[in-house]
């Protein structure tokens, strides 16, 4: 059993007992989560499509941790010109593990 769900305005392929690393949702670690905004569903070999969304469906998962994903560096230069910047970036996550899908 799997479910596409949209999390924060990303979609994810989900399944049971899974972790996923979602963009930052404001909840204290330890806390559940619910995601009623599935969009497709399969149990037992049988595939159902929302339009846009599944009515009834629902994701349930507890939240992990707050973790940050891997540094990713921004160069910028400019040639013959004596201009150079290097910054680095690293975006923050909300580890999600997801406990039942329900349909």
């Amino acid at each position: 059993m799997y479910a596409i769900v949209n999390i924060a305005g990303k979609q994810f392929k989900v399944t049971q007992d899974q972790f996923v690393y979602a963009p930052k949702l404001d909840l204290e670690t330890g806390a559940s989560v619910e995601f009623d905004q599935v969009l497709l569903a399969e149990a037992d070999g049988t595939v159902s499509v929302g339009a846009p969304l599944l009515k009834g469906a629902l994701v349930s998962g507890k939240v992990l941790d707050h973790v940050k994903g891997d540094k990713v560096i921004v160069f910028k230069k400019k040639r013959r010109k004596g201009y150079k910047k290097k910054n680095g970036h690293r975006q923050d996550f909300t580890k999600v593990l997801i406990e039942t899908i329900s349909l």
